[in-house]
């Protein structure tokens, strides 16, 4: 027996855009209903991707930091691993978040409506239960899928992150198909935890996006912790056998044939724009799944809006956070719209690396003029004496305006420090607003002001010839 539920504001998908984009609305006075296939709040982020991933990440880290102190005098025993403690820990995790954030929708008085949802017409959301939702309006935050890919047979020892972050078994030896940051995240924890780990890209380095000195110290350390790392390679079959998956691969520097325990399949993912009935809503989607939206997160129907990981690149929670947002506050009536200038990227590996604004990659593709500085980290006394000299921090100007229009860096904590990059490029600044702000010695932090002083030229820290004096105009 179908039911029908009428309702201001329909949300479909409850990730990190959805359940702000809800949240906002209700806080702004609408009526909300929440629809998710899941029976708990959060998306993948939370439910088997951004939290749970952190969560390994952290304590994988902390391991290899107290490993580390053996070369400073300070001996631990080898950790023991127990697999189901550690597993049951992170669904703790998990599941305080998630009931944090279904206490947050009940105070707001959303309706959350579990289950699979399709749109019926342009007003309209059908469930796989047959309740029906009329709307006024509607925010899409369906997000998307890991890519499959046909050369891999239907086996439980193929993994894609969600089954990798189940963490049924430490294999004896995985591969793990993709370079990217999912890919990279989920070979540090393995390894950490005593998988032999192997690693193919078919781009001509890890991070593929990523510049080449920033993913440098990151790859040079996981060529010592992983059995192999192949790019410019790709897999061309594989069949599972009762030893493992047997796996064949090409490129010019392919190795032989291997058989591997299990393999983690992280070659990105695809927007759920085609599978969710946008076509009955009049919605226009593109040949990838993409629905396009404008500055005020509006599809080509003036009343339905999307955000995050199904309105295109960069497919990161805090994105679609922000468009949650914009689109929710467009919905209730408030003059706004989507103004960012840039969006970070962070790869919580081993070290960290992370970028926000121009890279030197796009930059050389698109001919864009920039000016460059860094700062070595193995000139910072607080980086040494965590054993973390191996860091860079780097900023990109503009050569006209001196405006900064990209920062990088690789180390520990690199995704909290690029923040600081990401406000400056926000606001316009110049690397010496940068350099001219105290920052607390000794700190990570720093680096970036440091960064700048180098490419003001006032760098003490180091000795660079043509260090130039600032102008000082007489009193």
């Amino acid at each position: 027996m179908t039911s029908a539920i009428k309702t201001d504001l329909l949300v479909l998908g409850a990730g990190p855009g959805g359940y702000t984009a809800a949240f906002r609305a209700a806080d702004l006075g609408l009526s909300v209903v929440l629809v998710d296939k899941r029976a708990t709040l959060g998306g993948v982020c939370l439910n088997v991707g951004c939290i749970p991933s952190k969560a390994l990440l952290h304590c994988t880290g902390i391991m290899s930091s107290a490993s580390a102190l053996s070369a400073m005098g300070i001996d631990y025993p080898a950790p023991g691993v127990d697999l189901s403690r550690l597993r049951d820990w992170k669904q703790t995790l998990v599941a305080n978040l998630c009931a944090g954030l279904s206490g947050l929708a009940r105070k707001r008085d959303i309706r959350v409506l579990q289950g699979k949802g399709e749109f019926s017409g342009t007003h309209q959301l059908l469930l796989e239960d047959g309740t029906m939702v009329n709307f006024s309006q509607a925010i899409i935050a369906a997000g998307s899928s890991p890519v499959t890919l046909p050369v891999f047979p239907d086996d439980p020892r193929i993994m894609d992150s969600s089954g990798a972050l189940a963490l049924e078994d430490i294999p004896g030896h995985m591969l793990v198909v993709g370079g990217g940051v999912i890919g990279l995240e989920l070979a540090t924890v393995y390894a950490a935890l005593g998988a032999r780990v192997s690693i193919v890209e078919m781009a001509d380095h890890l991070l593929p996006g990523c510049d080449d000195d920033l993913v440098k110290p990151l790859e040079s350390r996981l060529r010592r912790h992983c059995e192999a790392i192949w790019t410019g390679t790709r897999v061309v079959s594989a069949t599972a056998t009762s030893a493992g998956i047997r796996v064949i691969f090409e490129g010019p520097e392919r190795p032989e044939s291997q058989v591997f325990d299990k393999v983690l399949v992280a070659a990105g993912r695809q927007p759920n724009g085609a599978r969710i009935g946008t076509e009955k809503a009049g919605v226009h989607t593109d040949e990838h799944g993409f629905i396009p939206v404008d500055r005020w997160q509006r599809t080509n129907q003036a009343h339905i809006f999307a955000i995050g990981d199904i309105v295109g690149q960069p497919m990161l929670a805090h994105k679609a956070s922000y468009e949650g947002k914009i689109a929710a506050e467009v919905v209730a009536g408030l003059n706004v719209r989507s103004d960012m200038k840039v969006v970070p990227a962070v790869a919580y590996t081993d070290p960290e690396v992370a970028w926000v604004g121009l890279t030197e990659t796009e930059a050389k593709s698109k001919s864009i003029a920039y000016e460059k500085a860094a700062f070595p980290w193995s000139a910072s006394g607080r980086a040494l004496s965590m054993g973390q000299g191996h860091g860079v921090t780097k900023i990109l100007v503009d050569p006209q305006t001196r405006a900064i229009l990209g920062a990088g860096m690789v180390g520990p904590h690199a995704g909290d420090l690029v923040s600081e990059a990401a406000l400056a490029i926000e606001m316009g600044a110049e690397p010496g607003d940068v350099a001219l702000t105290v920052h607390p010695h000794p700190t990570l932090s720093e680096t970036l002001a440091l960064a700048c002083e180098a490419y003001e030229g006032t760098l003490t820290e180091l000795y660079t010839p043509g260090n130039r004096r600032r102008t000082v105009q007489p009193v």
